[in-house]
C-alpha cells in the first residue's frame, strides 16, 4: 500500500506545479475582493491558488504515508523520479513542448533507477 501512496503523491506533486505554472500573483492581488463573486474571470485566477495550497497538502499527506513503511531515501528518489517524469510527459503531451531522444533515454535511466530501487526494497 506504501508504494501506491507514493505513487498518488507524485501525481499530486506534477499537479502542484503545474498549479504553479498557473498562478498569477499580479491578477490576485487585483481581484477587489468585495465584488468578488460578481466575476466570473475572478474564480479562474483564484483555482491555481487554491490547486497549489490541495495539491501540496495531499502530496505531503501522502508521501508522509509511504515513508511509514518506505525508506526516506529511496521513497524521496522515486517520488521525484516519478514526479519529474511526469511533469515532462504532459508537457510533451499537453503543452506540445518540443523533446528529443537523448531526453527518452534520460527518463528510461531514472524509470531503470526507481524499477531497481522498489526491488531492492
Amino acid at each position: 500500500m506504501a508504494w501506491i501512496y507514493l505513487l498518488v503523491a507524485s501525481l499530486f506533486e506534477i499537479a502542484w506545479t503545474f498549479s504553479l505554472k498557473f498562478m498569477d500573483v499580479k491578477k490576485f492581488r487585483a481581484i477587489h475582493w468585495t465584488g468578488f463573486f460578481s466575476k466570473k474571470e475572478n474564480w479562474f485566477i483564484l483555482a491555481p491558488f487554491a490547486g497549489y495550497i490541495l495539491f501540496g497538502l495531499a502530496n505531503i499527506v501522502f508521501f508522509s504515508m509511504s515513508m511509514k513503511q518506505i525508506p526516506a531515501s529511496t521513497a524521496l528518489a522515486v517520488w521525484m523520479g516519478v514526479a519529474l517524469i511526469g511533469v515532462k510527459l504532459v508537457d510533451i503531451a499537453v503543452f506540445k513542448e518540443s523533446y528529443n531522444g537523448y531526453q527518452l533515454f534520460y527518463m528510461g535511466l531514472i524509470l531503470i533507477g526507481i524499477v531497481g530501487l522498489k526491488r531492492n526494497i
